[in-house]
C-alpha cells in the first residue's frame, strides 16, 4: 500500500498572505488540526497546527508567513512512498498529520492520523482464518487439518493448555486478526507461532515421504 492511498484529497489549506483569522475558521469548519501552506502552484512551502494560531493570536500576528513552520522544518511524504512510512514517523515524531507530494513536489494530499487508524483498525478485523488459508497455499499440498493440527500442538506448547484440531478450529474460525496479536502477547509472537506451524507441517511431511 501506498502514501496516495491512504491520504485525504480532500484537504483544507493556506497561503502565505492569508489572514490568520481565515485559516482559524477554514480549520474550525472542517474540524482539522494542521494546514499545509502552498504557493501558486501548490507546492508546499510552510505548515501550520492549531497550537502555532494560538501563538499567533497571543502574539498579535496578522498573516500566516509570520507564525507558519518553512517546508524545512516539516516532515513529508511523496505519493508512492510505501505508507507503513507514515505509520513510522508519525509515531517517532508524535505527528498529528503528514503532507503528501507528488514528483513535482505539489501537495496532492494529507494523511491524517485518523486515516491510519481507521486502516489498521480494518487489518485489526481480517479473520485468523483468511491467514491460515494464504499459508496453505504457499505450502502447497498442505490440507487444513493439517494446519489445524499443527496449530493446536504450538497453542499447547505456548498455554499449557490440552486442545484439539476441531477446537482449535472453532477458535480460528471466530478470531480475528486484532484478537489473536492481544491473545499471543504481540505481533511478533503471533507470526513466530504462523512460522512455527509452517516448520510442523513440513517436518511431518518429510517425515512421511521417508516412510
Amino acid at each position: 500500500m501506498k502514501a496516495k492511498e491512504i491520504m485525504d484529497k480532500d484537504f483544507i489549506y493556506a497561503t502565505a498572505n492569508d489572514s490568520i483569522y481565515e485559516i482559524a475558521n477554514k480549520m474550525e469548519k472542517f474540524k482539522r488540526f494542521t494546514s499545509p501552506v502552498v504557493d501558486e502552484n501548490m507546492r508546499l512551502i510552510g505548515w501550520i497546527t492549531s497550537f502555532d494560531i494560538i501563538r499567533g493570536l497571543m502574539e498579535n500576528k496578522k498573516l500566516i508567513h509570520e507564525f507558519m513552520s518553512s517546508k524545512d522544518e516539516v516532515k513529508y511524504m511523496h505519493e508512492n512512498d510505501p505508507s507503513r512510512l507514515a505509520v513510522l514517523e508519525t509515531s517517532k515524531s508524535r505527528l498529528i498529520s503528514l503532507p503528501v507530494l507528488n514528483d513535482e513536489d505539489k501537495i496532492t494530499g494529507v494523511i491524517r492520523s485518523f486515516e491510519i487508524v481507521d486502516t489498521l483498525s480494518s487489518l485489526y478485523e481480517v479473520k485468523v482464518e483468511k491467514l491460515y488459508l494464504a499459508i496453505g497455499k504457499q505450502l502447497k499440498g498442505v490440507t487444513w487439518d493439517e494446519l489445524m493440527d499443527a496449530s493446536a500442538i504450538i497453542y499447547k506448547r505456548t498455554t499449557g493448555e490440552d486442545i484439539n484440531l476441531k477446537e482449535y478450529e472453532r477458535k480460528i474460525k471466530n478470531s480475528t486478526f486484532g484478537e489473536a496479536i492481544w491473545a499471543t502477547g504481540g505481533l511478533e509472537r503471533f507470526f513466530v507461532g504462523l512460522i512455527a506451524v509452517g516448520e510442523i507441517v513440513i517436518a511431518r511431511r518429510i517425515g512421511k515421504s521417508r516412510k
